[in-house]
């Protein structure tokens, strides 16, 4: 009967053991999911600000082109003849 009560207990403290080690896993995956929200939201907001630098960027070249800015002139050119096409093409609905 004491091998058997012995058995038991050793059973008992098993089972509890692995309780225990479920609840910390349970904390630690809490914790890591958290943490990964966090870390989405930080690249998404960082994202957002290379989007944002890239926008300023781009009229920061068109504006020094504008300037005489020999650099980038041939894409301001370009720019410009698009945007008058669409107002040519604009116009002629218009007159339609």
């Amino acid at each position: 009967m004491s091998k058997l009560e012995d058995i038991v207990d050793a059973l008992e403290n098993k089972i509890s053991k692995i309780l225990h080690k479920q609840e910390v896993l349970k904390q630690t995956n809490a914790k890591l999911t958290e943490q990964l929200e966090q870390q989405q939201n930080k690249l998404l907001e960082q994202q957002e600000t290379i989007s944002t630098w890239t926008e300023k960027y781009e009229t920061l070249k068109i504006a020094n082109s504008m300037l005489g800015s020999d650099e980038n002139k041939r894409e301001t050119k370009l720019k410009i003849n698009a945007l008058i096409r669409d107002i040519d093409h604009c116009i002629g609905q218009i007159s339609e």
